[in-house]
């Protein structure tokens, strides 16, 4: 990934956050017949390995864990994102000078992939997901609802996958390259839009303006 330094989304501590805050990735591999992506929810295991790691499921019917993988695999999570009117800026009205960009937040992490089928790690790895995503509802549901015979022959239709981290990247395009009133004729813009995809842009720019 193209990573200036002034994009670089910051310490892994802040890189992780970024995965938590947004799951769902895409997981591509290099095969005989060229990249297979497969999206899917992951979640981090901080604890584990010096960068962590990543664990998650896909469909067994899905050909990309019985092909050959050549070199690592790498996790896509793509955050929040939106379009930049040149409208936004002051310096619109000013020089007339401005075009359209698009801010953004994104991880990427490499690592040596395995897939597995062991029926004690899938359920950890599916209560770890459900957990996760449950967490905070009104009545949360877990895994154990659900009778056990019932989730046995629903795990035999998935297969595990665990990505250690070996490479992790972060990349935070939030108009960093944008000074003084056009930086915060941005954070207005979007503050101001009734998407919510943009607002969330809007209020990580102005967090980052503070920081």
């Amino acid at each position: 990934m193209y990573l200036p330094d002034h994009f670089d989304l910051g310490p892994q501590e802040d890189v992780f956050n970024a995965i938590d805050a947004a799951p769902f990735a895409n997981l591509v591999t290099i095969t005989d017949q060229g990249p297979f992506s497969t999206p899917l929810p992951l979640y981090l295991d901080r604890e584990e390995e010096p960068h962590g790691v990543l664990y998650g499921h896909i469909a067994r019917a899905n050909p990309q864990w019985k092909t050959a993988v050549h070199g690592t695999a790498l996790a896509i999570f793509m955050g929040p994102d939106a379009y930049v009117s040149p409208s936004f800026y002051p310096t619109k009205q000013e020089t007339g000078k401005v075009v359209p960009t698009w801010n953004y937040v994104t991880v990427q992490a490499r690592g040596p992939v395995e897939f597995f089928t062991d029926q004690d790690r899938l359920r950890d790895v599916v209560n770890k997901l459900t957990d996760l995503q449950e967490t905070g509802r009104s009545s949360p549901w877990k895994v154990s609802d659900a009778p056990d015979r019932f989730v046995e022959v629903q795990l035999r239709g998935i297969v595990g996958v665990r990505l250690p981290i070996a490479q992790l990247f972060g990349k935070a395009k939030l108009s960093q390259n944008k000074a003084g009133t056009d930086y915060s004729g941005v954070v207005t813009g979007l503050s101001a839009s009734a998407d919510p995809k943009e607002t969330q842009v809007g209020r990580a720019m102005e967090k980052l303006s503070r920081n």
